[in-house]
């Protein structure tokens, strides 16, 4: 079925789709709206009442109608929020949009302080009661994962006064700042040399790939000056996020800044510690090797941050159409299994994906669930560049894995981030290695092989840099107010580590850590990409190896959202995340694709 022309925005690559909300509400004045908001404060307080104080005195049965009640609160509340923050995405400088979503978070927020004991009197039944419970009924048995995430919180418990209050205060907490900077992001503009108008953040990061020097420069300048006149209120943001952070997580005795972000993910410090230390070890091997054979390419003796993501000069520069992207990504997810290019299908036809740049649109790329009985949305910014077919095959593999783990139910779809990658990642190893299969010339595979490797290198590398900068930020904070020079250091000690010798930074560099939205909304979170990387590409090695069965393997590991631990889920593969040498699996892929450029001269 294709799109009608309301859904659709028309650009130099094609009609682009435009989100479809129909599957959440028709409107904001939709009469729906306001019986789901209504709903929610009624059954919030008559939940409280039915089970406050009371959950330790529950049989199977009744914990799990409780249970049940629960998730269908969740659900609702997903609903309208996915709806506001979506709505406000696609604009976020409409003020009509940014105040709906405000009054959105405001009203569930409000609605749903009383059901904060839910999560604290479970923490409090005793383990062998609890264990009693689950074996007396399979159907609450299944939720098990849901509640040994929940259990994991028991020691960094507050008081229910207390918990109630962080609730309460949220909205104008770290979400407040959250929201002071996307709205201060999608509103800068940037004065590059050569452009008639100011653009935006998103059409001035793509000059960054541009194939003229001059142009890469000019952008990366712009950002310089933008971001460096900024730089007071992003240093106030990241002073005032990292001090809130260090406050709860002291009242929680929390051992680290970043213990939460492992006990969310359900996965061990240790874990990420071995990827983290595993990477930074590999740096020489990859990306200062890579980075030194791509300054021979470009003829450049040094090169300048705005080379790092330059094309190659026998890249024949051209802006790939919409419905050729389609197909690239499609064709490939078929060659793996008809049923993956089947799950991914609907976001072009059905108006699950909004794909054009427009005006306040929010940067970047996203697949978001929304809720189990709707379906994912996924965000892109397309302008044309190969990158952006990778972008897409990624979204879509979040999408496909959202949709499968869907049969979860609310409370158990949810992957954890070390996983949720997973699909996303494997969906860009499978477009890319058809696009390879297809390559005609040497240097056409050239190309593709540089460009993966620097994708890889930017999810693995940059992201692990990415991740010791916050540990570094969030340590000096724990010292004192820090200045914007005092983050800027961190930020140069850490770019100058992982990029290798062969880099000048340029002055404004330092001021680059403050449009990256991560640090901001989800402390800790960018391991997760290297987390993904690292064990897609252990399990495309495993489907090399072993092509037979494996698609069935991985629908059932997607299929399981959040319903198992990643050693379970990887069991079947013959892979443990916890084994050191795993990670070094992962860098190997990386490493041989150098390798081979290396032997092409």
């Amino acid at each position: 079925m294709a799109l009608d022309d309301r859904n659709v925005t028309q650009t130099e690559f094609g009609d682009l789709p435009e989100w479809d909300f129909s599957a959440l509400y028709s409107g904001p004045d939709a009469p729906e709206l306001t019986r789901d908001f209504d709903w929610l404060a009624q059954e919030c307080a008559d939940f409280a009442n039915t089970y406050e104080g009371k959950l330790a005195q529950l049989d199977a049965s009744a914990m799990l109608e409780c249970v049940r009640r629960y998730e269908k609160i969740d659900m609702v509340a997903g609903r309208l929020m996915s709806y506001a923050g979506l709505r406000y995405y696609q604009n976020t400088i409409d003020p009509s949009r940014a105040k709906f979503m405000a009054d959105a978070q405001d009203r569930v927020t409000n609605a749903t302080t009383p059901l904060v004991f839910f999560s604290l009197e479970m923490n409090r039944i005793e383990d062998a009661a609890f264990a009693a419970l689950l074996a007396a009924n399979d159907d609450l048995a299944r939720y098990r994962p849901v509640f040994e995430r929940m259990r994991a919180m028991r020691p960094y418990q507050l008081s229910d006064e207390l918990e109630k209050f962080l609730h309460d205060q949220s909205v104008v907490g770290a979400s407040a700042w959250n929201r002071l900077f996307d709205e201060t992001m999608a509103g800068l503009e940037f004065e590059v040399e050569g452009e008639e108008e100011p653009l935006g953040l998103e059409a001035t990061l793509n000059l960054l790939t541009d194939t003229e020097r001059a142009k890469r420069e000019a952008g990366a300048r712009a950002l310089a000056e933008v971001f460096s006149k900024n730089i007071k209120l992003f240093a106030r943001v990241h002073n005032t996020l990292a001090k809130e952070k260090e406050v709860e997580d002291r009242w929680r005795k929390m051992p680290t800044p970043q213990t939460g972000r492992h006990l969310s993910n359900h996965v061990e410090p240790e874990v990420v510690e071995a990827l983290r230390n595993a990477v930074v070890a590999a740096y020489p091997r990859l990306s200062h090797r890579y980075y030194a054979l791509k300054a021979k390419w470009l003829g450049l003796e040094t090169l300048e941050v705005w080379d790092r993501n330059a094309p190659l000069p026998l890249e024949a520069p051209r802006k790939i159409g919409w419905d050729e992207a389609r197909e690239t990504v499609l064709d490939a997810y078929a060659g793996f299994s008809p049923q993956l290019a089947e799950l991914a299908e609907p976001f072009f036809s059905q108006g699950w994906t909004d794909a054009a740049v427009k005006p306040g649109k929010a940067p970047g790329a996203f697949a978001h669930p929304t809720v189990t009985d709707a379906h994912p949305f996924v965000m892109l910014n397309y302008l044309g560049k190969p990158r952006d077919v990778m972008t897409l095959a990624h979204e879509l593999g979040h999408g496909v894995h959202q949709r499968l783990a869907a049969g979860q139910g609310e409370l158990l779809s949810s992957t954890p981030l070390t996983l949720a990658e997973t699909a996303s990642v494997f969906g860009e190893m499978l477009t890319f290695r058809r696009m390879l299969e297809k390559a005609k010339t040497s240097e056409e595979r050239k190309v593709l092989l540089a460009g993966k490797v620097e994708d890889m290198i930017n999810t693995v590398v940059r992201q692990i840099a990415f991740y010791d900068f916050e540990c570094k930020l969030h340590a000096a904070r724990r010292e004192g107010e820090l200045t914007p020079e005092d983050i800027n250091a961190l930020w140069m000690s850490v770019q100058a580590q992982s990029l290798g010798p062969v880099f000048n930074f340029m002055e404004g560099y330092e001021s680059f850590w403050s449009y990256i939205p991560h640090f901001v909304h989800s402390p800790f979170y960018v391991y997760a990409y290297a987390f993904g990387d690292g064990l897609v590409n252990a399990l495309y090695a495993a489907y090399e190896a072993a092509p037979e069965g494996f698609q069935d393997k991985y629908f059932e590991m997607l299929k399981a959202g959040g319903s198992k631990h990643h050693k379970e889920l990887l069991a079947p593969f013959g892979l443990d995340a916890s084994d050191p040498a795993f990670w070094d699996k992962g860098l190997a892929m990386i490493e041989g694709f150098i390798d081979e450029l290396e032997a092409m001269g």
